[in-house]
């Protein structure tokens, strides 16, 4: 039988009425509804989660797939999802399992208990336990408990998320999540028409995130016609740098995916445009991805731009990083390098 699991992060109203606490969307749930995410469903007024320990993808993955650079380069990362999403964004590339509850009314998955997630983590010799492939927000309890116990067994803990938590959620995870990766997907009004959200939670996440010392990268996908004009790409790098400009900036090339196969592949044209308002706005570090065979996987020293670590793909060719500095000028390199 599956586990039914009390949600954390909710309040009980009046008339059984819950009020989720959880994400950015803050949903009110009547008895017998779900929330937005389509995993979080009001029993007689006790919120509870529909995918608590249910595991729908497994994998080890190098951590530059994440895509997190500047975090433990070269290291093995076991991956980790759920179904589910508590946002309905028309380009999903995972929409098979994010989309799942909402486009089939389905909740598959294999029970796994969060001391098998990190010995299995352990015994394939990963660093890290990255939450990811959908939203880790939508299965927060099984997260939650599984970075604590991964932590005491001294495995680190990682989110590739949409940034659309509340800074409830950050601040339990917070102690135990060491990196994350977050999707600043574009102005207020891409939120609102491709995704059905917002966009301010999200920078307020990755700020939040920041202070309170998780290594933060950041991916925008770039899809014509939606957010690559000049100056929302702009906007996007000015907010990143107003928080710190040596966060890391992937610059991820758009495919047709799901429901949004009328928009042309992004060229690599549009990407290096991208990369250039990036460099002009004082960003530090910008990564190219889903463009094999284009610059711009490589790390470069921000004092004399020296190349310091050489990718292909997800493999590390070469990291002469000593002791997070730049061998040729001394230069520190933000990130975790061990």
């Amino acid at each position: 039988m599956p586990i039914m699991k009390e949600a954390m992060l909710y309040r009980k109203l009046d008339h059984s009425v819950v009020l989720c606490d959880l994400c950015g969307h803050r949903c009110r749930i009547k008895p017998g509804k779900r929330g937005i995410c389509a995993v979080r469903e009001n029993r007689d007024g006790m919120l509870t989660s529909m995918v608590y320990r249910k595991l729908i993808a497994r994998s080890v993955d190098p951590i530059e797939k994440k895509p997190l650079f500047h975090f433990l380069p070269g290291s093995l990362s076991y991956s980790i999802a759920t179904v589910g999403c508590n946002f309905h964004c028309r380009h999903c590339q995972n929409a098979e399992i994010a989309q799942m509850p909402h486009d089939r009314n389905r909740i598959f998955g294999e029970e796994i208990p969060p001391q098998e997630i990190v010995r299995q983590a352990g015994e394939m010799g990963c660093a890290t336990i990255a939450y990811t492939y959908t939203e880790p927000t939508i299965f927060f309890e099984t997260a939650y408990e599984t970075a604590r116990m991964a932590r005491r067994q001294g495995i680190r803990n990682v989110f590739v998320s949409n940034g659309y938590m509340t800074e409830e959620a950050i601040d339990l995870i917070a102690p135990y999540l060491d990196a994350v990766n977050i999707d600043l997907k574009g102005r207020e009004s891409f939120y609102r028409k491709i995704c059905g959200a917002h966009f301010q939670p999200v920078v307020d996440s990755i700020r939040r995130m920041y202070e309170r010392g998780i290594w933060v990268e950041v991916t925008t996908l770039v899809i014509p016609g939606l957010n690559d004009g000049e100056d929302e790409l702009r906007y996007i790098a000015d907010v990143i740098a107003a928080i710190d400009p040596s966060i890391p900036w992937h610059l991820s090339a758009f495919h047709p995916a799901y429901r949004l196969m009328d928009r042309p592949p992004t060229s690599a044209e549009i990407i290096r445009k991208a990369r250039s308002i990036g460099r002009n706005r004082g960003l530090q570090y910008i990564f190219v991805g889903n463009l094999p065979g284009e610059d711009g996987e490589e790390t470069l020293c921000p004092g004399c731009r020296k190349q310091v670590i050489r990718r292909s793909g997800y493999r590390i060719l070469q990291n002469s990083i000593k002791n997070g500095l730049c061998p040729a000028c001394g230069t520190g390199i933000a990130g975790v390098w061990k």
